[in-house]
């Protein structure tokens, strides 16, 4: 399962009691017999050969004792004795017109007789004339009230009448006649448990035991009431008393095997099936449910071989051709089992079990309709069909139909209130309905339902892995594990949360498992285990992360299969003065990174160029960022509360857009079916999802040649569009223009020490207050800084106002207090960690810009004045051991230096250390900070001196910020997209030289920039500058960069040429 991975399951039920509980009656003929009050009136000589004649009849010798009634019959004519017993014998012989003769003549010959009314009421039962039948009987006893056999003969025929309450009655009358007839009793306790009256039926077994401590029958009618409500272990020590007071007793053994394989006491169960075939060897229902025992034992071999030998001995056995099915597939013999749950339906078309069955097969295979029409059939032949209610369900989701899906879950769990796999898949439904409490609940009532349930257990792993609870997933995963060792969604994500919290006990070992997973998976055209959003942290392939984005992408196009929408209509050109109509598509006009980055655009973009459409995926958050994106877009749309993907895509397409801009990938809230839809005739990826989509219905991705060079196309579905500087944007300019500007502040009493530019910093939107207040000095500094979009390099002054003071008394008093601020020569400024937070929440989200003079010190996050200070501001799940090792590497070659990390989560830290410390490095040096506000983060990240970036996965909106904030940035660039955003924008920058291009570059890079003072100065100095005077922070330009770009994509399809790679 993915699933939580999520993985989805799919239920094949065994019709697994092939034989039913078998509610043995006691074996009675019909009750016909003759009148022993009339043999007086016969002579001794009659006598003895009516005896004759009678004993015959009881050995079942029915020839000869009709010859001898015969020989009677001519001496007595009227003989109401031999009447009865002729008209028995011939009933038993099946001769039914003269049993029925002899009968009649019998009431001729005494019309009181109530014997004979009695069997001529049998006759007519044999007839299925019922109604005649119930007269005769009920004649029968009210000529003879007592007549014990006229009550139970009436009794069997009511019930055949299907006329219960009536039957009971009856029995109850005879019982009343002769409470010692256990046999009767028994056959009463049938009837009453059929009626659902278990306690009842309990009660008259016990009696019969009672009365008769011996009678087997009673035993195992008494275990299958236990079996009915529940107590296993009473039905066992029932069924294995019956066994024992008969030891050749069929039906109990094949009860015993029943409930000893609901106890999954397997091994019993094999052999009490196999002790009921010595019995009876050719019992073909025996044979299948032994069958079932060993597929569950998982000898599906021998299973298949003995649901083979239930279909040889019983050819219209549907059961058995439909649990053969079931064995078939688990071995991979899917062909062979869609025939033979064929085959079921052939011999009963209302085999629900087999329709169930099939629809799995059939959604397995890709026929979603078909399979739902099958689900749909089960459902109408069985409503209470709990498993079929579940599939059904689970397809629904799949086509995002979630209202519908938990009905149907709901449905299956109030006929099976123990159906824990329900529960799991409505769990599942309930989390893709952001209804996180109550999929919690559904994972922890399956799991309490069914301890043994591996599925649940990773589905609540998954809701404590989203929630950021990784312990807990990381624990839930090993359970899952260890009860089901093959469980790649499992593993993967076990996997996924060890890398979150730097855990790479046996890391080379689980990576290289990953890979076979996937490899696996891939060649069996299966779901990866690997969500495409992780494949990048891999040792895959680029065919085998390409196959993973394609596999999602397939999924989506078979959700999308059974809308059965006609293809949309769209424009071929451009009328005269006709703008472009941009669709850009997320979920994520919010509070959110993306949003950071390019909340700007939709505002910046030229209306006489395009006209600019954004739709949202998400509900409103009442963030600044959601109201600027919606005012400043020219049409702003709100899907996120049109669930129905048909739906959305229609509006989308009433747009008549022309290129529509995917911004979420794989990522959380995505809904790429809508893009499967084509509801534009140009779609394209853009900066939200770090890789290709694999999808044939996203023609082009957005990005620049280090991102994506020409010779890693291949890596890529779709065609490279190449913006001219980088694909990558930041929106900093205008959320944090206070940062744009920086001084250093220093008391009178300390030197001037030009190294010490980033102790205690100084931003402001306007910092004239205190610098008019301070005696200003300068570090001035020179670099060669790129200028503008033609990349002119340039010599230029940058300078650092420092700021002396007669004393810096009161703000280390703020910084050690956490006061939220004080006064600077009579100017009031404050505490950068603490002010904003605790008095404008909306400066400290990035919201709006604080108008405070704020103040950051690296005493108030432990990091010492005087080292060179390395950071990365990235989540740990981006760090592998070869990056810790060359970090490890750079510190023992920079002795005066410090790590700066963030608990991103925290979980991480210790293990962090644990390395670190293994690599012969002070764990001291390794300083850990909680995750800030976003104002926050990006300011703090002025204090270090250099940040080092994650090769495995880059920091892509941190590393904007980080060089916001002035922070030169080493990375090294690998071969997945992930990897390269940082190289592209630090060429952006004009920082080519803090591109490595091998693991001793980078560590020589950062090395160099430690111990280097001079060096360290001038690459700062040109990072501040460029972030002003390069294009990576200029909203504008970059707008009008990708107008042109969008217009070059549409040219091509205005002249009907499809989609190819745009380089220039």
């Amino acid at each position: 399962m993915m699933t939580s991975t999520v993985h989805l399951l799919f239920y094949t039920f065994p019709c697994v009691h092939v034989c039913p509980y078998t509610m043995r009656l006691e074996v009675r003929r019909q009750v016909i017999k003759p009148s022993n009050q009339l043999m007086n009136s016969i002579s001794q000589d009659f006598a003895s050969l009516s005896e004759l004649a009678h004993r015959e009849y009881q050995a079942a010798n029915y020839e000869d004792a009709e010859r001898h009634c015969m020989h009677l019959l001519r001496q007595e004519p009227s003989n109401i004795s031999v009447l009865l017993l002729l008209s028995s014998i011939h009933f038993q012989c099946k001769r039914l017109e003269k049993s029925a003769q002899f009968c009649s003549m019998a009431i001729k010959a005494n019309p009181v007789c109530a014997e004979a009314y009695s069997n001529l009421g049998n006759v007519f039962k044999e007839r299925n004339q019922l109604p005649e039948a119930l007269e005769n009987y009920r004649h029968a006893i009210r000529l003879k009230p007592d007549f014990i056999d006229g009550y139970i003969n009436l009794a069997a025929a009511l019930v055949t009448a299907g006329h219960l309450e009536q039957a009971v009655q009856a029995y109850a009358t005879a019982l009343h006649y002769n409470a010692d007839l256990y046999c009767i009793r028994s056959d009463l306790g049938n009837l009453l448990k059929a009626m659902g009256r278990l306690e009842e039926a309990k009660a008259c077994y016990l009696k019969a035991i009672d009365t008769q401590p011996t009678f087997a029958v009673a035993w195992s009618n008494l275990g299958c009431v236990f079996s009915a409500q529940g107590e296993i272990w009473l039905a066992i020590h029932h069924f294995e008393k019956a066994v024992q007071l008969d030891p050749n007793f069929l039906d109990a053994y094949i009860n015993l095997g029943n409930v000893l394989k609901e106890a999954r006491i397997f091994d019993r169960a094999v052999s009490a099936y196999l002790r009921a075939l010595s019995l009876s060897p050719n019992h073909a229902a025996v044979h299948g449910n032994l069958a079932c025992v060993y597929y569950e034992q998982g000898l599906i071999d021998l299973a298949i071989d003995t649901y083979k030998r239930a279909i040889e001995l019983q050819p219209h056995f549907p059961d058995a051709y439909c649990n053969l099915a079931n064995a078939l597939k688990e071995k991979g013999f899917v062909a062979e089992a869609e025939e033979c749950y064929n085959t079921a339906l052939n011999l009963c078309p209302q085999h629900a079990d087999s329709l169930n069955n099939l629809a799995n097969i059939k959604r397995e295979q890709g026929f979603i309709e078909e399979a739902t029409r099958l689900y749909i059939k089960a459902l109408e032949i069985f409503p209470e069909f709990a498993a079929a209610h579940s599939n059904l369900a689970s397809i629904l989701q799949q086509q995002g139909r979630l209202t519908e899906a938990i009905l149907h879950y709901k449905e299956a769990i109030r006929i099976a209130p123990t159906f824990a796999d329900a529960y799991s898949n409505m769990g599942n439904t309930l989390k893709e309905m952001n209804d996180i409490t109550g999929a919690m609940q559904c994972y922890s009532r399956a799991i309490q339902i069914n301890p043994a349930f591996a599925d649940a257990h990773s589905n609540l792993a998954s809701i404590h892995k989203d929630s950021g609870n990784v312990p807990d997933a990381i624990q839930a995963y090993r359970t899952a594990l260890k009860l089901k060792p093959d469980f790649p969604d499992a593993f993967c994500n076990l996997a996924h949360c060890l890398q979150v919290i730097c855990d790479w006990t046996d890391y080379e070992a689980r990576t290289k498992k990953i890979v076979a997973i996937v490899d696996e998976q891939l060649r069996r055209n299966r779901l990866p285990s690997v969500h495409p959003h992780h494949s990048m942290l891999y040792p895959l392939t680029h065919e085998q992360r390409k196959g993973i984005a394609t596999r999602h992408a397939q999924l989506c196009m078979e959700k999308i299969s059974v809308l059965h929408k006609s293809s949309y209509v769209h424009p071929t050109a451009l009328a005269s003065g006709e703008r472009l109509r941009i669709g850009y598509v997320s979920s994520d006009f919010g509070n959110h990174p993306t949003s950071h980055l390019m909340q700007s655009i939709p505002g910046m973009h030229n209306r006489k160029k395009v006209e600019i459409f954004c739709y949202a995926l998400s509900p409103d958050d009442n963030t600044n960022f959601r109201q600027k994106v919606s005012s400043q877009a020219e049409h702003f749309v709100d899907l996120s509360q049109i669930s129905d993907t048909g739906k959305a895509a229609d509006r989308i397409a009433m747009d008549k857009i022309h290129i529509l801009v995917n911004m979420n990938g794989y990522t959380k809230g995505a809904r790429n079916e809508i893009f499967a839809l084509r509801c534009a005739p140009i779609q394209v990826m853009w900066l939200g999802y770090p890789g290709t989509s694999g999808a044939s219905f996203m023609d082009y991705i957005i990005t620049d040649r280090v991102t994506s060079p020409l010779h890693l196309a291949h890596a890529y579905t779709e065609k490279l569009a190449y913006m001219p500087h980088t694909f990558f944007i930041g929106d900093h300019m205008q959320m944090f223009p206070h940062l744009s500007e920086r001084a250093i502040l220093k008391g009178k009493d300390k030197p001037l020490d030009p190294r010490k530019d980033n102790v205690t910093v100084v931003n402001a939107t306007n910092l004239e207050p205190i610098m008019s207040k301070a005696d200003v000095k300068a570090f001035v500094r020179e670099a060669e800084v790129i200028h503008g979009p033609e990349k002119e390099v340039k010599v230029t002054e940058v300078v650092v106002p420092v700021l002396e003071i007669s004393t810096t008394a009161p703000v280390e008093t703020m910084f050690y207090t956490g006061q939220v601020q004080t006064s600077v020569e009579g100017v009031p400024v404050q505490n950068g960690v603490t002010a904003l937070t605790q008095t404008h929440i909306k400066a400290a989200t990035g919201e709006e810009v604080p108008q405070s003079i704020l103040i950051t010190s690296r005493h108030q996050y432990g990091l010492p004045e005087d080292a060179i200070v390395y950071c990365n501001f990235n989540q740990m799940y981006k760090i592998d051991p070869m990056t810790l090792k060359m970090w490890c590497e750079i510190l023992q070659r920079v002795p005066n230096s410090v790590l700066w990390l963030l608990r991103f989560p925290s979980h991480a830290e210790p293990n962090v250390l644990k390395f670190c410390e293994s690599q012969g490095v002070n764990t001291k040096r390794i300083k850990f900070n909680n995750v800030a506000a976003k104002e926050e983060h990006v300011r703090r990240g002025q204090l270090a001196d250099l940040c080092l970036d994650t090769p495995l996965c880059n920091g892509h909106t941190t590393g904007m910020d980080m060089l916001w904030a002035g922070t030169p940035m080493v990375t090294l660039p690998l071969e997945t997209f992930a990897s390269r955003v940082a190289s592209s924008q630090l060429t952006a920058l004009g920082c080519p030289e803090l591109i490595a291009k091998t693991r001793e570059d980078y560590v020589n890079i950062a090395v160099r920039l430690g111990t280097d003072v001079d060096y360290l100065r001038k690459i700062r100095a040109k990072v501040w500058k460029a972030r002003k005077t390069t294009t990576l922070f200029d909203v504008k330009q970059y707008c009008s960069d990708m107008e042109d770009l969008f217009m070059k994509m549409w040219r091509r399809y205005e002249s009907k040429l499809p989609p190819d790679h745009i380089t220039s």
